[in-house]
């Protein structure tokens, strides 16, 4: 069947049932990659990068983001765990390793002559009785005031981590950062993790060491040394405006005839340095950060105001400053009000450590942005501890969107296949074996549970089944670390239910888009040799046996 005909020089052309089982190798391919980094006892992988940088992680994502491939099918399986990683922050590798594993399933329909839209129209009913027995018979709600409840629920996150060594560190770090940065308006709840909880990396020092500072801090130093550098209850300006001579918007000429007229142009740079000074320092501020930049005449001014100055903060920094202090970013020195002043700030000091002097501006009153300090051996492991922390977070985040839980240890998806099965025997007609078999593709999570804590698959994953073909036992998942049977309800594994739907979603519809697929034409020149000049002519017709 398989043909491949090329239509002009630069563009070759698959079809048929070859390129459907080259996606489902492809995604196969992908999940394999992946399948070693999933539970406690998960691998790392080492990834080498162009510039021969070296990443060590076991985070789904940031192992795919640095793999290079050129199958399109591969690009795509690549784009799920982008998607999941952005929509909900965690299941990365749930979801690459479930979508490859309900494409592997389709390979024996496929051989059996059955078309790809059946075995998608199984595939999608199978997709929603699954969603509708999470949510209603599965998951159960839980109390986010509770801070044991949500204590337990990140701890599930992390214990397949490398910073599950420091737990309960890290999943106090991770629960203090979500609640400060979450506020309420108009009945939305709005958790920005990433704009306003920014994690600072500063190598040496104990990982015990680290932690969340109710404010901000910052890689800088006041810009002259005569300027304080410890302010207790200080009063912030935040100005998105250089407090420096204004250059022209274009090339400016200026014709000069006279020598009094060039001290005629430095006096008005003065002046305008001295008024735009004036009309910061008359709201007596003790406290200035710009965006841009400060020239030393402004400096002369603001040191002998007695004020502090500190230039080219981030833009970002400069929001999560305002959060953290109350001040609100003027973009004009002439309209700065009172009101635009940051009062809630405890204490500004400057700190060195190491080598590098570092902005702290603490214990406010009610800071609506944080920034976590980490410390730690190397940069590799603060690195990978970052990535930690904001998978953590992340769970903490959608547990407050959306406070329901399922039980984790692969118990949801055991449960999931026993539900699928018992309702497969209804449905009459060819759908009911494609259907059976998502059932079959959902027990993988366990299986590669039990696998990488090298357990004994077959016996442990049969007494699995068994469990959960009783009524109402739907929390018997595996442990980790041993690959024992345990419950779930007593062993308090958790993950967020919004976690669990997205990867549902999002590995069976991947599934179902590269079922769907039947051609890949692709208009690349083919690289080596000629470089892409034509082919030779026998190629021209076809290849492979006639359709």
């Amino acid at each position: 069947m398989a043909q491949i005909i090329v239509l002009n020089q630069n563009t070759r052309r698959e079809s048929g049932r070859k390129v459907q089982l080259g996606n489902i190798g492809a995604g196969k391919a992908i999940a394999d990659v992946i399948r070693t980094c999933l539970g406690p006892r998960a691998m790392l992988k080492m990834l080498m990068d162009p510039m021969g940088g070296i990443v060590m992680t076991n985070d789904g994502n940031a192992i795919l983001r640095e793999i290079n491939v050129q199958h399109p099918a591969a690009k795509s399986m690549i784009e799920v765990a982008r998607t999941q990683d952005e929509e909900t922050g965690d299941g990365t590798k749930s979801v690459i390793i479930l979508a490859g594993e309900v494409l592997s399933v389709a390979e024996q329909f496929l051989d059996q002559q059955m078309h790809p839209t059946v075995i998608i129209a199984a595939y999608r009913q199978a997709l929603e009785d699954m969603l509708e027995l999470v949510r209603d018979k599965i998951s159960v709600p839980v109390d986010v005031t509770k801070k044991e409840e949500m204590l337990k629920i990140v701890k599930s996150c992390l214990g397949t981590k490398i910073i599950s060594k420091w737990m309960d560190l890290a999943c106090k770090i991770a629960l203090e950062a979500t609640s400060t940065v979450a506020i309420e308006e108009n009945g939305r709840k709005e958790i920005d993790i990433k704009r306003y909880a920014k994690v600072e990396k500063i190598p040496g020092g104990l990982l015990e060491e680290s932690e969340v500072l109710k404010g901000v801090m910052l890689n800088k130093d006041v810009t002259h040394p005569k300027m304080k550098r410890k302010i207790e209850n200080p009063r912030i300006i935040l100005l998105d405006c250089s407090l420096e001579y204004k250059k022209g918007e274009s090339q400016t000429n200026i014709e000069i005839s006279k020598e009094e007229d060039f001290a005629k142009i430095l006096q008005m740079e003065e002046e305008y340095i001295q008024k735009i000074c004036n009309e910061v320092i008359q709201l007596k501020p003790d406290l200035v950060f710009t965006e841009k930049g400060v020239s030393d005449l402004a400096q002369h001014y603001f040191v002998k105001a007695g004020i502090s100055v500190i230039r080219r903060v981030r833009k970002s920094d400069n929001n999560r400053i305002a959060r953290a202090c109350g001040a609100t970013v003027a973009n004009r020195t002439d309209e700065l009000k009172e009101e635009d002043v940051g009062k809630e700030c405890g204490l500004f000091e400057i700190k060195k450590i190491g080598d590098e002097y570092f902005t702290f501006l603490v214990e406010c009153k009610n800071p609506k942005a944080c920034t976590i300090l980490l410390r730690g051996a190397s940069k590799d492991v603060l690195m990978e501890i970052e990535r930690n922390l904001q998978d953590a977070m992340n769970v903490a985040r959608n547990v407050m969107v959306e406070p329901r839980l399922a039980p984790g240890g692969g118990a949801s998806e055991m449960a999931l296949a026993q539900a699928l099965n018992e309702k497969a025997k209804s449905i009459t007609g060819i759908h009911q074996w494609p259907y059976r078999a998502v059932a079959r593709a959902l027990e993988v999570i366990p299986r590669t549970l039990i696998q990488n804590c090298g357990a004994n698959t077959i016996r442990t994953l049969t007494a699995l089944r068994a469990k959960h073909h009783k009524e109402g036992s739907t929390t018997w998942g595996v442990d980790g670390e041993t690959g024992n049977i345990v419950d779930q309800h007593e062993f308090g594994v958790w993950e967020p239910t919004s976690v669990k739907v997205q990867v549902l979603k999002t590995a069976v519809e991947t599934a179902i888009l590269l079922l769907r697929i039947d051609d890949i034409v692709s208009g690349v020149k083919k690289q080596g040799g000629d470089a892409g000049g034509a082919p030779p002519p026998q190629a021209q017709a076809s290849e492979g046996p006639e359709p």
